[in-house]
């Protein structure tokens, strides 16, 4: 089997990050990177592909199998836009659009055209969420009744120096980081129907908040609370605990989400399952059977290009398709209201 040939718009972090999976692919290969920055040159000279400065000419002198779009946010429709109408499957980094409205117009043409879009919330293709989903879903843990979450981090000054943006309007943890967390709780839990959330930027003082508190109610009654700061000099979050991306430290003795249900509870990433050896003996004066599940760490980035492969050949349908990436943006959304407003918000 050929390998398939992908381009890879933006060379940033992300970007970067898609390259270098590129080039250790067995079944997809670099075939040219689009970047007007002056920065791209060098990159694109390393690895040894040819450099474009617009997509346009992309379009117009290289017919690649895919592209992954890893450009800026304000771009992703547009871009993604031009890609649909050229016929060329895509893989677009998160958040699909800037805006719930924005985002329906992708989706729009999505389900017009039948084009393959994945949306690049790469945690989907986790191993360690695949395990949990599996614990969820075989009723080990019971009825779901409550998840408790939580992404709390330090970003350092600098990150805020570098990109003054990012403490403006339009930025801000939640927009930033909680999209993640939001297809990480729908994928284990199910649909969330109402929010509710409280903001604070007492800490660092910026327009955008630092830590907020929520509450979710699912589709199935389940409810959970999710504690979200960029300014908590404390290790659980996604980044501190699954071991995923190297770049971070990591520590064994901590989760970021505990699944509960009627029958038992599961930490995750640790996979620490605790249940009752007897349905019909349950009680806080019953002990737990105590143990650890099974699962394996990999890079989800390396799944996500895999199954973006299955996806250009016909083989899978998109794990995270066009819309699964609207309902994530649309809770997201969802809660930065209700972080405004005091007010509870319903989702359809």
């Amino acid at each position: 089997m050929n390998k398939l040939r992908i381009a890879v718009a933006g060379a940033g972090t992300m970007g970067l990050a898609h390259i270098a999976v590129l080039q250790d692919s067995a079944g997809c290969s670099l075939s040219a990177i689009v970047d007007p920055s002056p920065g791209a040159v060098a990159v694109a000279a390393k690895v040894g592909v040819p450099l474009y400065t617009h997509l346009d000419e992309l379009l117009a002198k290289d017919h690649p199998d895919g592209l992954i779009l890893a450009t800026p946010n304000p771009l992703h429709v547009p871009q993604a836009l031009q890609c649909v109408a050229a016929g060329l499957p895509i893989l677009l980094e998160k958040p699909l659009a800037t805006s719930v409205a924005e985002g329906q117009t992708l989706v729009d043409a999505v389900a017009r055209s039948g084009a393959k879009v994945l949306i690049g919330h790469h945690r989907a293709h986790s191993p360690i969420m695949a395990k949990a989903k599996e614990v969820v879903d075989s009723g080990k843990l019971g009825q779901l009744v409550a998840v408790t979450g939580s992404a709390t981090f330090y970003k350092p000054d600098s990150y805020f120096t570098e990109a003054p943006w990012r403490a403006q309007p339009g930025a801000g943890p939640i927009l930033i980081n909680m999209i993640h967390e939001v297809h990480n709780l729908r994928m284990l839990c199910g649909e969330i129907v109402a929010v509710q959330a409280f903001a604070s930027n007492a800490t660092r003082g910026y327009e955008v908040e630092d830590t907020v508190a929520i509450n979710l109610r699912f589709a199935n009654g389940a409810l959970g609370t999710f504690m979200l700061s960029d300014t908590a000099a404390c290790a659980r979050s996604w980044e501190q605990t699954s071991q995923e991306n190297k770049a971070y430290p990591s520590y064994d003795d901590e989760d970021c989400y505990v699944i509960t249900g009627t029958h038992g509870s599961l930490s995750v990433p640790t996979m620490r399952l605790k249940t009752y050896p007897s349905v019909k003996d349950r009680s806080w004066w019953k002990a737990f059977e105590v143990g650890v599940v099974g699962m394996v760490r990999d890079d989800p980035l390396k799944h996500q290009l895999e199954h973006f492969g299955a996806v250009i050949r016909g083989q899978a349908e998109p794990l995270v398709s066009a819309l699964d990436g609207l309902h994530n943006l649309r809770v997201t959304e969802a809660i930065a209201q209700a972080a405004k407003t005091g007010e509870m918000v319903r989702l359809n």
